[in-house]
């Protein structure tokens, strides 16, 4: 499927400008590949049998971790403003979020907006339907566009002062955002501290950076690439959308909610995605939580009649 073009596309000049390009591709690629690398590793181990039940312990904690961190930080807080918080829980979520090394939290939020501002249309920073061609090779290279192709293009980015004003006048956000190198590094040294502390030697931290590191971020991020791509084309609509946003069941535990795609272009300030009892919605839970704890007010949630009237036909 191919979308030639709405009858409104993004405004000229509302791109964030990069400083060096060559420089930012050398390190989204050092980014993107250098877990695959860790391929290698992991198979090596696990065809040696030495793979250790506390590295299965730290790969989960930390993918549970940083996955919240965006998507109840960076997505459902920041980008949506679905529900309140103090800066204390604000803070945390968006070191979480940072740690995932998915991007700095203003510039992931930017790109997000934008997006819901052009879902599938021109200006759409990464839509699978937009200029890719048609037939089977068309849907090939838009959904690879999609999923990963697009963070090495420039020409779409959102630009922060257009699409994040809110969050550059924020200084706990502002301060994250500018740290964010710092964030990413721990999100690396906390499983290799915690190989060592449950392995006591060199061996057991660098197997927990192996896993708790290199692993969960191929794992998180292809799950949040999925998002853009895999949600965009193919699943269930339940709401009547001007996009190609779908659900895709099979995905909503790994993302922790997040596959319930159509429901959230449909209501995008909602805080919980899963609309449906059965809906699994990990995110939602967590927000839950912490309203229930007092950390979490105001939050976000369409009434019945809401939903009723904007289901598909």
């Amino acid at each position: 499927m191919s979308i030639a073009g709405p009858a409104s596309s993004a405004p000229a000049g509302d791109v964030e400008p990069v400083a060096n390009e060559t420089r930012d591709r050398i390190i989204t690629g050092v980014v993107t590949g250098l877990p695959f690398v860790s391929l290698i590793f992991v198979a090596w181990q696990a065809w040696e049998g030495w793979l250790h039940p506390r590295d299965v312990v730290i790969f989960v904690l930390m993918y549970l971790l940083t996955g919240l961190g965006v998507t109840v930080g960076f997505h459902r807080l920041f980008t949506h403003r679905s529900f309140k918080t103090g800066k204390v829980v604000r803070a945390t979520l968006g070191i979480l979020g940072s740690a995932a090394i998915e991007g700095p939290m203003i510039s992931w939020v930017a790109d997000h907006r934008k997006h819901h501002a052009f879902s599938d249309q021109p200006g759409d920073p990464h839509s699978p339907h937009v200029d890719h061609g048609h037939g089977w090779r068309g849907a090939l290279k838009g959904l690879l566009h999609a999923h990963m192709g697009w963070l090495f293009i420039h020409t779409e980015r959102g630009l922060k002062t257009r699409y994040a004003p809110d969050l550059l006048k924020d200084p706990v956000v502002a301060f994250v955002d500018r740290s964010f190198l710092w964030w990413a590094l721990g999100g690396l040294a906390v499983p290799f501290g915690l190989g060592y502390l449950l392995g006591g030697t060199l061996d057991a931290a660098l197997t927990g950076l192996l896993w708790g590191g290199l692993v969960r971020m191929l794992v998180v991020h292809h799950v949040t690439y999925s998002i853009n791509s895999l949600c965009h084309f193919f699943g269930r609509r339940d709401y009547a959308t001007d996009d190609e946003s779908r659900n895709l069941a099979w995905l909503a535990p790994f993302s922790f909610g997040e596959s319930w795609h159509n429901n959230h272009h449909a209501f995008p300030t909602a805080a919980e995605h899963g609309m449906r009892w059965w809906q699994v919605d990990v995110s939602a839970y967590v927000i839950r939580g912490l309203e229930r704890c007092g950390l979490a007010w105001d939050v976000v949630r369409p009434t019945p009649e809401r939903q009723a009237a904007k289901a598909a036909a």
